[in-house]
């Protein structure tokens, strides 16, 4: 993936930059379950900061925004 490309994937939410886990998994070449599930079966090696759930409102504004339905 190129750079310009992966710095369109990159979004301010909660004054932090952040990527989505399905542009993640694309970006590592998984499915985005895979990626979920490495992550559940490793927490202890993430800082509790490196991730969070997005409300329904958060993920409204995010898909409006980039005019995507997924």
């Amino acid at each position: 993936m190129e750079l310009i490309l992966v710095q369109k994937k990159i979004f301010e939410m909660r004054g932090h930059k952040v990527m989505l886990d399905r542009d993640l998994a694309e970006l590592y070449g998984v499915p985005t379950k895979s990626l979920n599930l490495a992550v559940k079966r490793n927490i202890k090696r993430f800082p509790s900061e490196f991730m969070f759930q997005l409300t329904k409102e958060e993920f409204d504004t995010l898909r409006f925004q980039n005019g995507t339905s997924k």
